[in-house]
């Protein structure tokens, strides 16, 4: 009931306008038939025939976006005070703003200091995480004063979480990316190792996943050791039977691990297409930017781009004078790219940059404080333009074909297009008064509708004859999108 309530939502929310209500109905009940929510329907994929987005079993292009946030899936707790994640309120939160996709993160470290970050955070809390993949049997005590861990044992309740928070997910309609591993707290925070479960003295094992490293545990995210391998291959064969046959499934290899992990992300990318492979049944692998405080630690885009992964999150740099926050390059296939925040300001982004990325060809994510009890220094509430936004951008993409979309920066003169040559067009004008678009390609008459990219603000123009290159007055002062429609 409430998936469709949503969907009721969407449809309503301005597009009842005679001309483009045509098309969004169409759209929205694919999302009912085809979406994460259809029994059988089968995992995404990357589209046939346009490699920008993914596509649901019958070839309908999938546009994602949405916010995530750290502790939306293991509760982190400061001192002794319990705080679980209210993950129904969270997927309301969700489905009130038009967004449909979330990373769902996972944190190795067993305690982390909040304090040691003062670029995101006021807060000195010490955190402590939970569950872990692995039971807390014991014999003895590890170092955040619970038995240690059997490496040789699982925790069901971690596994019941994950496919109960999974499933919870498709019953909104929202697509979950599962992070199978993280990699910035063991590079940026202080005694991160020494809070590890693989960390000797943290399990019954014994064993140190560290062994010849220089103490700050890394080398569990490189090829190293064959015994560290061992226990990481039998978890992500677990996560994978565990959410196996759920359609909304992606997988996300590692966060922000530095670039000494290149070699191992690619061995997790085949790893996971091999295995699920002999299930019979694929879902999206992605690669993230490898991240690291220390340049020479660094990972490129190219990296990310030469990957076998099925999508990728770039940081910042692009070339030719393009950058990921405020000028992104046009996708051009080779990789579906779920541009996010948290790889290009950390915690930060606008609603321009929603705007231009989607019109770009990409699918926009935001690294979301949420209620700032993990990090978050700005008040929650003052990102809800920027969640606006992205569920604006989500509704107009209901009512393209982006199968046939392509992004051009010639079709108009803001250099923001994203076309269906002589069908459609959508245009983002970021500033000024009007805009020039060549509609050569588009014979006879077009419809015209204006939607403001941050209020969601619609209206009806006169429609205007196709043929050649027409000018479009704004009816407000910039930023504004333009549809031009057959």
């Amino acid at each position: 009931m409430k998936r469709r309530a949503f969907l009721k939502r969407t449809l309503v929310s301005g597009w009842g306008l005679p001309w483009i209500g045509a098309a969004l109905p169409r759209a929205a009940a694919g999302a009912e038939e085809h979406g994460p929510t259809s029994a059988g329907g089968g995992p995404l994929k990357v589209h046939p025939a346009n490699g920008r987005y993914f596509a649901t079993a019958d070839d309908r292009a999938v546009y994602l976006t949405g916010s995530h946030t750290w502790n939306n899936f293991q509760d982190m707790s400061a001192g002794a005070e319990s705080s679980p994640f209210d993950f129904d309120a969270y997927l309301e939160f969700l489905n009130r703003r038009g967004h449909n996709f979330i990373r769902l993160w996972r944190w190795e470290l067993t305690r982390w200091n909040v304090g040691s970050t003062p670029e995101y955070t006021r807060g000195t809390d010490v955190l402590t995480t939970a569950p872990h993949p692995w039971a807390r049997t014991g014999p003895g005590t590890a170092a955040d004063g619970a038995p240690k861990f059997d490496l040789d044992r699982f925790d069901g309740d971690y596994f019941d979480r994950l496919r109960r928070r999974v499933q919870a997910a498709r019953d909104r309609g929202i697509y979950v990316s599962i992070m199978l591993f993280e990699g910035w707290g063991l590079q940026h925070l202080p005694q991160a190792w020494r809070q590890h479960p693989f960390h000797p003295e943290n399990n019954v094992q014994g064993m140190d996943g560290d062994a010849g490293g220089d103490g700050r545990g890394i080398g569990v995210h490189t090829l190293r050791s064959t015994q560290v391998l061992r226990v990481q291959e039998a978890y992500v064969r677990k996560v994978i039977d565990t959410v196996h046959d759920l359609d909304n499934v992606l997988y996300e290899i590692i966060n922000e691990a530095g670039v000494y992990s290149k070699e191992w992300q690619y061995h997790w990318i085949r790893f996971i297409h091999a295995y699920e492979g002999e299930k019979g049944r694929r879902h999206p692998v992605g690669m993230t930017f490898m991240y690291s405080r220390d340049a020479r630690q660094r990972g490129k885009n190219a990296d990310l781009f030469q990957s076998p992964a099925d999508w990728i999150s770039p940081n910042p740099d692009a070339a030719d004078g393009y950058n990921y926050r405020t000028n992104p390059p046009p996708a051009d296939g080779t990789k579906v790219i779920l541009s996010d925040t948290d790889h290009l300001w950390g915690i930060g982004g606008n609603p321009d940059w929603v705007w231009r990325s989607f019109l770009r060809g990409h699918n926009p994510l935001f690294m979301d404080p949420y209620d700032n009890r993990v990090l978050g220094k700005a008040p929650p509430e003052s990102w809800e333009p920027i969640r606006k936004a992205m569920g604006i951008a989500a509704s107009v993409a209901q009512g393209l074909d982006l199968a046939a979309a392509i992004s051009s920066e010639d079709i108009a003169s803001s250099k923001y297009c994203l076309a269906e040559p002589g069908r459609r067009y959508l245009v983002y004008v970021p500033e000024g008064e009007a805009v020039e678009v060549d509609l050569t390609a588009a014979a006879g008459r077009l419809a015209v509708l204006w939607v403001h990219p941050l209020t969601d603000e619609r209206r009806t123009a006169e429609t205007v004859e196709g043929g050649g290159r027409r000018r479009f007055s704004l009816p407000w002062k910039g930023p504004a999108a333009l549809l031009i429609r057959k």
